[in-house]
């Protein structure tokens, strides 16, 4: 890693666009130890999480690789939260009859099996919201949020922040009051069971009173409070708090969590703690399939699992999710994970070719990784590497283009499975591939569909055709 930061030194600074005061600012530590506290949100453990979760959790590790590369692993403290006690964990324990901890139990390791097949490094913490620990911190900062007056208890035990008690709040979202109103289209929620309990549509749960659906998921409130559990947001503003201090230098998330998650992140930390919650903010955006949102009713949200089974390797789905300028839509589709799996390959070969080390070689790729200074500008980043990587020769060599590896999170080693293609498919698809090269469209159609029935994809290309496992 020395090697590394000290061939980094001759580039810029890391600069990422603030989602707060709508400007590129560079990231910084804000603490006289020099150490830069990096807050990302992590995964409701409830069901296995979709790639376009995982678009977030990628680019989120390539701002950790490239804090690395500038400031040092040492000077690096990065924290992402398990949200394993809400709504969503309690109604799946409910359903199949199961403890929480057991539900969300499955549900992060497989969360952090998919993290290691993408080559994600790991949070230095990742605190969970239903560990006693960290619920006594929420409760505490709720009652220090009673105490200052910035929250209320309602008739039924639950407590509620009072957004007009804050009134920077909507700075982020660029929220306006009307659009805090129950119900808005902004707020995007419909009005909820316990809308009576507020004393305005615009406040938010802190602490939620127990109900019979919630099983024995309750525990001890806040003063005055009953027996429950904590909202959803009050969770990341007490974990952040109690690891990384009352101000963070940089927190992350998908542009989903924008509003009203971090908005109200920024009210109750700011309104407990009296001081800036975070300097800097980033958010990604949406990732789409096939030109649309993802939903189970359309039957386009793909996990990880079903991309591997289809015989794709978690790195080509990587390298697809970082073709895209994570601050905009990325269309995913199928043919963009051959595209990866082709790129992958050209750089193992590539690779093959570089010697050990070469004198001043580190300054070969400069544009790319001040592509990725710049806020994270990835497809930038990618077309820079493929521009040497297509010149050949030149002073590259293995250390300069791993540290670039490294930035990336690209993991060469990694090949696409294997997929076990029975001899009859095969059979199926070398008689289809010969009519469409005969013009026998009929017949190549017929044959298309009797593939579709066998569970199997062909997928044509100029120069031959691949199978994939259907999406079951």
């Amino acid at each position: 890693m020395e090697n590394l930061l000290a061939l980094n030194a001759c580039f810029m600074a890391i600069q990422l666009f603030d989602s707060l005061s709508r400007t590129l600012k560079p990231l910084k530590a804000s603490q006289p130890d020099g150490v830069i506290r990096f807050y990302n949100c992590g995964p409701t453990v409830y069901a296995a999480a979709h790639i376009g979760n995982f678009r977030t959790f990628v680019v989120n590790d390539v701002i950790r690789r490239l804090l690395e590369l500038e400031f040092g692993a040492a000077k690096v403290k990065h924290v992402r939260n398990l949200t394993d006690v809400d709504d969503k964990t309690i109604r799946r324990s409910q359903e199949e009859g199961r403890s929480l901890a057991d539900v969300t139990k499955q549900w992060t390791e497989k969360f952090w099996a998919d993290c290691k097949a993408l080559n994600c490094l790991s949070p230095h913490e990742e605190p969970r919201a239903a560990d006693p620990k960290y619920l006594k911190a929420q409760v505490n900062m709720i009652d220090v949020l009673l105490e200052k007056g910035n929250a209320y208890r309602s008739a039924d035990g639950s407590v509620y922040f009072k957004v007009n008690s804050f009134p920077e709040y909507g700075a982020l979202s660029r929220v306006k009051e009307r659009d805090l109103q129950l119900g808005s289209a902004l707020a995007g929620k419909p009005q909820t069971a316990d809308a009576d309990e507020k004393e305005d549509g615009s406040d938010f749960a802190l602490w939620k009173a127990w109900k019979a659906e919630d099983g024995p998921n309750k525990w001890p409130g806040p003063h005055g409070a009953s027996e429950g559990r904590p909202g959803w947001h009050i969770e990341c503003s007490a974990m952040s708090k109690a690891i990384l201090g009352e101000t963070i230098d940089l927190h992350t998330g998908g542009v989903d969590l924008l509003f009203p998650h971090h908005e109200n992140e920024i009210a109750q930390s700011q309104c407990c703690n009296g001081t800036t919650f975070a300097n800097h903010w980033y958010h990604s955006e949406h990732l789409l399939v096939d030109g649309k949102k993802m939903s189970k009713s359309l039957g386009n949200l793909y996990t990880l699992d079903q991309l591997t089974a289809m015989g794709h390797s978690p790195m080509a789905l990587r390298y697809a999710l970082l073709m895209g300028h994570p601050r905009k839509q990325l269309n995913f589709t199928l043919d963009s994970l051959h595209a990866a799996e082709s790129a992958l390959k050209t750089l193992r070969e590539y690779r093959a070719t570089l010697p050990e080390t070469t004198t001043g070689a580190h300054e070969v790729f400069g544009h790319v990784l001040t592509s990725l200074n710049d806020d994270l500008n990835t497809p930038a980043a990618l077309g820079a590497l493929f521009t040497i990587v297509n010149r050949k020769g030149g002073e590259a060599d293995r250390a300069s283009f791993d540290r670039v590896m490294f930035a990336l999170g690209l993991d060469l080693k990694v090949e696409a499975p294997k997929a076990a293609v029975p001899a009859e498919i095969t059979a199926l698809a070398e008689k289809r591939w010969a009519a469409k090269q005969a013009k026998d469209f009929a017949t190549a159609d017929t044959l298309r569909k009797e593939l579709t029935a066998a569970g199997w994809a062909m997928l044509d290309r100029k120069d031959g055709y691949s199978l994939e496992k259907a999406k079951s």
